[in-house]
């Protein structure tokens, strides 16, 4: 197996689903961003959103945590030397809300692996980049960004 095929470059994988409901949203949102669209269910009608909704942030959280729970893991490796082992991530870029999540809504979320390149200053490390999605039950995109994680492979 080679690494390409372990990381599935260019296949997009399904994390799963969630739906978001409202004491949730307003939960997350009052530890964590205290909008009146996030947090008061009336003045969110009135709101230039239109309705409760979760924060992006809560959204990019579900991503990371569905993420986590859908690891690439080694019980497919017949590959070359050590298990490929995941480390930290160095961040990620681009990031988009692109639609409002409602209460009540049921989004998936999906990643892609894009590439990965060795790291020169660290021998036997690369940076896998991802495209990380979700999506609505009508299949619009709410939210996309770019991130990477590093793995040891040597």
């Amino acid at each position: 197996m080679t690494l390409d095929e372990f990381f599935r470059i260019g296949t997009t994988v399904s994390l799963g689903s969630h739906t978001f409901e409202p004491e949730a949203i307003k939960a997350f949102a009052r530890k964590y961003d205290p909008q009146v669209f996030h947090i008061d269910e009336e003045a969110a009608k009135n709101s230039v959103l239109g309705g409760l909704c979760a924060s992006g942030w809560h959204t990019a959280a579900t991503w990371m945590k569905l993420n986590l729970e859908t690891r690439m893991d080694a019980e497919g490796w017949d590959g070359r030397g050590p298990v490929p082992e995941f480390g930290p991530s160095p961040g990620f870029k681009n990031l988009k809300w692109l639609k409002p999540v409602y209460a009540g809504e049921t989004i998936t979320f999906t990643r892609a692996a894009l590439s990965h390149r060795p790291i020169a200053s660290r021998p036997g490390w690369r940076v896998l980049a991802l495209r990380s999605e979700a999506f609505d039950s009508t299949g619009d995109k709410v939210l996309e960004f770019d991130s990477a994680v590093l793995v040891k492979v040597g």
